[in-house]
C-alpha cells in the first residue's frame, strides 16, 4: 500500500500488528504423515526402507521447520528487511536440504534411494498443501 502500513509489512490498516501465520502446523502435519508412512512402510517393506524413507523426509521437514522459524520466529521485520530475511531463509533451507541429502547418501548404509526421494516428496506435498491451506485461511479472514 502507498502508506506502507499494509500488505507484507505485518501491520494491519488500523496500525495493529498482525499475528504470524501458524506455520508450525505444517511441521506437525509433516510429523503426522511421516509417522503414518513409517508404520505402513514397516508393515509392507523392511526396516532399511523405513529408515531411508524417514531420512528423506528429514531432508525436507527439518529445513522447512528451520525456514519457518527464521521467517516467522522473529517479529518486527518490515519492508526490505523482511524481504532480505525471506531470501536468506530460503537459501538456508535449500542448503540444509542439499547437506541433508549428501549426509544421507554418504553415511546411511544400506540405503534405498527410491524411499529417500519418496520420503522427501511426501513431505514436500504436505508443505505445499499446508501453504495452500494457510493462504486460503488468510483470504477467508478478509
Amino acid at each position: 500500500m502507498a502508506d506502507g502500513k499494509g500488505g507484507a509489512s505485518g501491520i494491519a490498516p488500523t496500525g495493529a500488528r498482525l499475528k504470524p501465520p501458524p506455520v508450525y502446523r505444517i511441521t506437525l502435519a509433516q510429523l503426522a504423515v511421516l509417522g503414518l508412512l513409517s508404520i505402513v512402510t514397516l508393515a509392507l517393506a523392511d526396516a532399511t526402507t523405513t529408515v531411508s524413507l524417514a531420512a528423506g523426509a528429514a531432508c525436507s521437514a527439518l529445513p522447512q521447520a528451520w525456514f519457518a522459524l527464521q521467517l516467522f520466529g522473529r517479529g518486527g521485520r518490515r519492508g526490505a528487511e523482511a524481504a532480505r530475511a525471506g531470501y536468506a531463509a530460503e537459501a538456508g533451507k535449500f542448503l540444509l536440504s542439499a547437506v541433508g541429502f549428501a549426509l544421507v547418501f554418504a553415511l546411511l548404509r544400506p540405503v534405498v534411494p527410491l524411499a529417500v526421494f519418496g520420503g522427501f516428496a511426501a513431505m514436500l506435498l504436505v508443505q505445499v498443501a499446508g501453504g495452500v491451506w494457510l493462504l486460503r485461511r488468510g483470504q477467508a479472514g478478509r
